[in-house]
């Protein structure tokens, strides 16, 4: 079964990883198996709402068919996962896909446990039964660091270890990541703090808001860098960042730059995959209206290719595999006006100060994206489209460095609209067009402009 949406309900992205119907959040263990991508995902199975939190679980041979498969990890009755299955990641363990997650169990205070669940048969590459270990392999944060959060283990390797991350707020406001050493999934050690709000570099980068760092995740660039990414949580979701930078022997990770992962308002938690030959990430985006009588709530982001400039920023571009979503001719190959269609992939490249209009309001006002190539910014203006607060969002600014053309590509379907800049910056939000609004692009003159219709992908 495909990943579309239901059909009365405009907002509802068609192309992009999400249940059927009621809650979806985090994104976890994106995972590779006999040829298939798995995604997990942060799940309520019967209500609209974040609660009775399972694992959803899809999977995918190209990155544009997606099928649902049943309930991954849910809620072992007396276990210590029974209020929930949260946030972690999957792995290989000699042969065998499994899911290291962060449980809650019926007394929570506040930590979580980390459990693990092996999947049943190996070797079925849809990964549809998972089996729950009875007892976390770790029951709380390590003693003397004062921790009061404590969640979403991460698993990676480095010079032949298994490694792994858990997130971390101590209580003294200070957020930090943990180090484990877990070469037997089964036998924990702590190995000390990865990076905590101390550090020069992450406080140049995130600020001070943050009292803990969620969903962390550590991935090796193709150039021998490595990049940190972390959830920035202030007593409720915030936003996401990164640090570049090196990971020494000692298991030291020393930070080069950093800033905002996404500067877009509705975009959290991105969990990352690391392949061999480059690193893709999925966002969680929420939703940014009262859900009132919605039946779904939640979507993930198109895959991005991650990696890293020679000067320390970021490099992100949406997956080469999204191009099998493309019409088979353009609806738009110059400046001007063309009609929309509901779900799009818009490239405009422009030499000189360029406005590109999205959405018109019965009262005239528009959508915009602007570019300006000598200042090296690039505008996204929502007008008097509302968010849950019933306000008109601020203009969000994007600064990369000057150049004599500068690209933006905009991905939209329904209502999550995802803006790449060059491939130095992102920009995702939410925005939920009304019944007498006109979907419309126009392109002031002296732009390139490229714009695709998304299908439904043919097999083949």
């Amino acid at each position: 079964m495909s990943l579309t949406a239901p059909p009365q309900d405009p907002h509802a992205p068609r192309f992009r990883v999400r249940p059927p119907a009621n809650w979806m959040n985090d994104p976890n263990g994106p995972f590779s198996w006999r040829g298939r991508h798995h995604l997990f995902y942060q799940h309520n199975p019967d209500a609209p709402v974040h609660a009775n939190v399972h694992w959803g679980h899809a999977s995918s041979s190209d990155l544009v068919h997606w099928e649902h498969h049943p309930i991954a990890l849910a809620p072992t009755p007396g276990g210590p996962d029974e209020a929930g299955c949260w946030s972690g990641c999957v792995v290989d363990d000699a042969g065998v896909p499994t899911a290291v997650y962060t449980g809650v169990d019926r007394d929570h205070v506040g930590l979580g446990t980390i459990c693990l669940a092996r999947a049943a048969d190996p070797d079925d590459e849809t990964l549809t039964e998972w089996i729950p270990l009875p007892t976390p392999v770790v029951t709380g944060p390590p003693e003397g660091l004062d921790v009061v959060m404590f969640r979403d283990p991460f698993v990676f390797r480095h010079d032949g270890r298994r490694l792994a991350l858990v997130g971390a707020g101590h209580a003294d406001g200070t957020p930090s990541v943990l180090l484990y050493d877990c070469d037997d999934l089964t036998d924990w050690r702590f190995a000390g703090v990865l990076l905590d709000g101390r550090d020069p570099a992450a406080a140049a980068a995130f600020g001070d808001r943050a009292s803990g760092w969620e969903c962390p995740q550590l991935y090796a660039t193709r150039g021998g860098e490595w990049v940190l990414v972390v959830s920035l949580w202030d007593g409720h979701p915030w936003t996401t960042a990164y640090l570049t930078g090196r990971l020494d022997a000692g298991l030291r990770f020393t930070a080069r730059t950093g800033g905002r992962l996404d500067h877009g308002r509705d975009f959290y938690a991105p969990a990352v995959l690391q392949e061999p030959d480059r690193a893709l990430m999925w966002g969680w985006s929420w939703e940014a209206r009262e859900q009132g009588e919605n039946d779904w709530a939640g979507v993930l982001t198109a895959p991005r290719v991650v990696d890293v400039h020679p000067d320390g920023a970021l490099r992100v571009a949406p997956a080469p595999e999204l191009h099998r979503l493309h019409a088979a001719e353009p609806f738009a190959t110059a400046p001007g006006r063309a009609a929309l269609p509901a779900a799009y992939d818009l490239t405009v490249s422009a030499r000189g100060h360029t406005t590109v209009t999205l959405l018109r309001s019965a009262s005239g006002a528009e959508l915009t994206v602007s570019l300006d190539p000598e200042e090296g910014t690039v505008t996204l203006d929502r007008g008097d489209w509302p968010r849950k607060e019933m306000e008109p969002a601020e203009p969000i600014v994007v600064r990369v460095p000057p150049h004599e053309e500068l690209t933006v590509r905009v991905l939209v379907d329904g209502s999550l609209y995802e803006l790449f800049v060059g491939d130095r910056a992102t920009v995702t939000e939410r925005v939920y067009r009304r019944p007498d609004d006109t979907r419309e692009l126009n392109v002031t003159p002296g732009a390139a402009v490229t714009g695709w219709a998304l299908v439904p992908p043919t097999h083949g």
